[in-house]
């Protein structure tokens, strides 16, 4: 998969998402039939700049729960 930088944030994620749901799907066969979706329409971008790498990190691990 690759990307230009002119491309925004969620075309990148959209095309990340989409990939490896195709490649798991075909990895693993039996995702197709239990699992409508295997990602929520949700994502989080942020410049690293701007917060620190413990915030992404819970925020990540926050997201594991629900």
């Amino acid at each position: 998969m690759k990307t230009v930088p002119t491309n925004s944030p969620h075309f990148i994620v959209q095309q990340l998402k989409g990939h490896t749901s195709r490649v798991l799907r075909e990895e693993f066969p039996f995702l197709k039939s239990r699992l409508p979706s295997l990602w929520t329409r949700s994502y989080y971008v942020e410049s690293v700049g701007h917060i620190s790498e413990e915030t992404i990190r819970k925020y990540i691990e926050d997201q594991k729960g629900k």
